[in-house]
């Protein structure tokens, strides 16, 4: 094995000199982990475990030992060692090149029909207590589940490449900021995270001697040559029926095998950014949460910075590009999808996007539905399970009111408008450098990020849910976070259009339980005090009995949006309803949408009857955690339900 573009000599912790172009062994026993650190004993343990360079070197040593690939490279982060992946990855037939009239320096990717989304059901938050991980996730021994994936691993990476990508999430060196470093043998998997995050040298750079740093192994299962040393072909997505993407928090791991899609191998994104983040921030008192963040300017010229949790393919990216119908407003985009927040030494919250991507569903991404984000795709992007076109550009459903007569579907297959089948596989994706958004607030990567004035919840709801209420207070919108509830949708695996409860949009990124994170939501509330965001819950899904969409939703959600910030400067009104303040109908502008007073009645209607039974749904969930549920959380049940009961 050939070790390229290595960094540094250092000594492992077990004396051992790593050094340039050292040969090791293939073969042989052992964990992985295990020899490199002292596994915590508690999910609150205060000290990382992987720390520094030295330490860094061993685990690259040791994983290259057990997993034995044919040459070890560090990616350094650059354009030309991008450019020379996807050449390779085209010439290999894992990308097809588009036009570059159409798509500039872009690609397409097709996946394995059995790799296509998160695979939450072969999740784990490996705890060493069950109790930690709670009854939302799925837990296993953390011994076993290293031994089990030992086995998985060991010899993983024959005949591949195995990159070390070190990569920041936040500007390199932030106080917001982590560290970690992922290695894989998807090539996949390191030109998305170069979109993704900021990876190679600088980051690498910001691991100083006791700088912790998140180890993240990631392998598609797939060795090109066998035990016996027999070789076979390789495949445009290589991955395994076998999927498994584990977490230990205490140790702050991750380690994903058999999946090359998405989350499953981007494991900067959900796998740190939220699952072991969220750990993290319990720990240090901050809050890693599954959201949206925009800069919303008023006709005045008034800023306010909006914080928005929404499930997966909820609307969530259409939002953070809002383009305003009403004229003087403006929006910006700071994040799409994950945003840390951090009480600062005022008393407020500070919120930063530690992604510098976009990893969007494209399916129902258009110019009318999303422009701005039509734009951020015109180049340098990795598209994945999308239609081709015969000119060499892609296609989806909902990127364009025409549909093209003849297209290539997401499985290579031809495809004709009366096939019956999607062109476009409902989760498929694009993956895009952020600063390529026409609408990315300039300040976007300010390492201290903005002060956070309102946080919004929001979930696919076709009843019940009103458009738009304001939470009384913090624990009342905890108790709004802890309830949201949504339609599934394509971007995990289950059954499409069931109603799931995704509490704060986290149920499958929460690191640890369920319960214990709604609490820290309250003891962040208590810590901020008078400085704390108001908090909203939203729906633009509510449908009339016909199936209609009652809200026109896309650029018009502005208006929900000026009442928002009408609340918060108390410009505007509200009405007291059992599920929190409504907007009086007068004063959520609703001029040039012509809706019928019946339509604008439902959109803000409360029903005590659904209400009741979305209060049995509510007590199903929270009976679920048990005494870990917080007392506050079962008085606002209650007390709900005694509003209902006496609301007309």
């Amino acid at each position: 094995m050939t070790i390229l573009d290595e960094a540094p000599a250092a000594t492992a912790a077990t004396g051992a000199t790593i050094t340039a172009r050292t040969t090791l062994t293939a073969g042989g026993t052992g964990s992985i982990a295990p020899s490199l650190h002292t596994p915590g004993t508690a999910l609150q343990a205060e000290r990382p475990s992987f720390t520094g360079r030295t330490q860094l070197e061993a685990w690259v040593a040791e994983t290259a030992r057990i997993t034995q690939p044919d040459e070890v490279v560090w990616y350094h982060g650059t354009h030309d060692e991008w450019n020379a992946l996807t050449r390779r990855m085209v010439a290999e037939g894992s990308l097809i090149r588009l036009n570059p009239e159409w798509r500039p320096n872009s690609f397409l990717a097709r996946s394995d029909p059995n790799d296509v989304a998160r695979t939450e059901d072969r999740t784990f938050i490996c705890s060493a207590d069950a109790d930690d991980a709670g009854p939302t996730n799925n837990w296993r021994e953390p011994t076993e589940m290293r031994q089990e994936l030992l086995q998985r691993f060991r010899g993983s990476m024959r005949g591949r490449t195995m990159y070390v990508v070190p990569f920041s999430l936040g500007p390199a060196g932030g106080e917001l900021s982590m560290l970690g470093v992922q290695l894989t043998d998807s090539r996949y998997a390191v030109a998305s995270a170069a979109i993704m995050t900021r990876t190679g040298d600088e980051a690498l750079a910001a691991i100083g001697p006791d700088t912790p740093w998140v180890p993240a192994l990631h392998s598609v299962g797939m060795p090109l040559i066998d035990e016996d040393g027999i070789a076979r072909p390789d495949v445009p997505w290589p991955s395994n029926q076998t999927k498994v993407i584990a977490h230990f928090p205490e140790t702050r791991e991750i380690w994903s095998y058999g999946s090359g899609y998405g989350g499953n191998a981007l494991l900067a994104k959900k796998c740190m950014a939220l699952r072991i983040a969220s750990v993290v921030a319990r720990q240090e008192g901050w809050l890693a949460e599954h959201m949206l963040l925009i800069r919303v300017t008023d006709p005045r010229g008034r800023e306010r910075h909006i914080a928005a949790a929404f499930p997966s393919a909820c609307g969530k990216t259409n939002f953070a590009m809002l383009t305003p119908t009403l004229p003087g407003w403006q929006v910006e985009t700071l994040g799409d999808d994950i945003a840390w927040l951090r009480p600062d030494g005022n008393g407020r919250l500070r919120a930063i996007n530690p992604e510098t991507g976009f990893f969007g569903v494209a399916p129902g991404t258009g110019e009318v539905t999303n422009p701005a984000a039509m734009h951020a795709v015109w180049g340098n992007t990795i598209f994945t399970n999308v239609a081709l076109r015969e000119d060499g550009d892609v296609w989806w459903e909902g990127m364009t009111k025409a549909v093209p007569a003849k297209l290539t579907d997401w499985q290579g297959k031809a495809w004709t408008p009366d096939c019956g089948r999607p062109a476009a596989h409902p989760n498929a994706r694009f993956t895009a450098p952020i600063e390529q958004c026409p609408v990315l607030a300039e300040d976007w990567d300010d390492p201290d990020g903005v002060t956070v004035d309102a946080i919004v919840f929001g979930g696919r709801r076709a009843k019940t849910v009103p458009l738009v209420a304001e939470a009384e207070d913090w624990a009342g919108g905890v108790f709004m976070g802890a309830t949201i509830s949504s339609e599934q949708t394509a971007a995990a695996e289950g059954p499409v259009g069931r109603l799931r409860h995704d509490p704060f949009a986290m149920l499958p990124f929460c690191g640890y339980n369920m319960a214990d994170h709604w609490a820290h939501w309250l003891q962040v509330g208590e810590r901020l005090g008078a400085g704390a965001p108001k908090m909203f819950r939203v729906n633009w899904f509510r449908k009339d009995e016909d199936g209609s969409f009652l809200w026109p939703g896309f650029g018009e959600n502005i208006r929900v949006l000026e009442w928002i910030c009408g609340r918060l400067d108390d410009e505007v009104n509200a009405v007291p309803s059992p599920v929190g303040r409504l907007p009086y109908r007068h004063e959520l502008n609703l001029d040039g949408l012509n809706l019928a007073d019946g339509v604008v009645r439902e959109l803000l209607t409360v029903k005590p009857a659904a209400w009741q039974r979305e209060c049995d749904e509510i007590e199903r969930l929270f009976a679920r955690f048990g005494d870990r549920l917080p007392p506050v959380l079962g008085q606002h049940l209650r007390r709900l339900r005694a509003r209902l009961a006496d609301y007309v």
